[in-house]
């Protein structure tokens, strides 16, 4: 768990906590160059409360390139 992570989970209700959880791992992150996917939450990020679909500059965990990586929600 990143740090981000610890610190929303220490400071929001617990509800609320398991919520942003959740709805973080619904989302994942897609490489353009190798398919590779991750949720939003494996990768140590938050996606709460959030609508749409965007890209995003990053270095794959499997290629290790540094490309753009779709985020959408999974369903």
């Amino acid at each position: 768990m990143s740090g981000i992570q610890k610190f929303f989970k220490k400071i929001l209700p617990v509800n609320w906590a398991e919520s942003m959880e959740k709805e973080s791992s619904e989302w994942n992150f897609r490489c353009s160059e190798c398919g590779f996917e991750r949720s939003v939450w494996e990768s140590g990020g938050i996606r709460w409360k959030a609508t749409g679909e965007t890209k995003t500059k990053a270095n794959c965990a499997s290629c290790e390139k540094n490309t753009w990586h779709k985020i959408y929600r999974k369903n």
